[in-house]
């Protein structure tokens, strides 16, 4: 069974609770500045296990002290509700 995609309505309100995250075409992302690199490579692990266990994936970019993360359901082709409660797992974690 294919987990169904966000309707635009369902997207904006869920980015109403997730303010540093932006759509870009099929995908949201945000980009977390760490006061360190180690910091940053941190919080990349803390995301990592948390995906890990969700069995949902982001795509992570690092640039020293800048983490992107991209969001996508790319089974479903586009947006769900598995990236809006990702999306919201990285914002608990990057305020930890």
């Amino acid at each position: 069974m294919s987990t169904p995609l966000l309707t635009g309505d369902e997207l904006a309100a869920a980015l109403k609770d997730l303010p540093d995250w932006t759509r870009e075409g099929d995908s949201i992302t945000r980009t977390v500045q760490a006061p360190t690199f180690p910091a940053g490579i941190e919080l990349v692990t803390r995301v990592a296990a948390a995906a890990e266990a969700a069995d949902h994936h982001p795509d992570i970019d690092i640039r020293w002290r800048k983490v992107t993360f991209t969001l996508s359901t790319h089974s479903a082709g586009g947006l769900t509700r598995q990236d809006v409660a990702l999306a919201a797992e990285i914002d608990r974690l990057a305020r930890a």
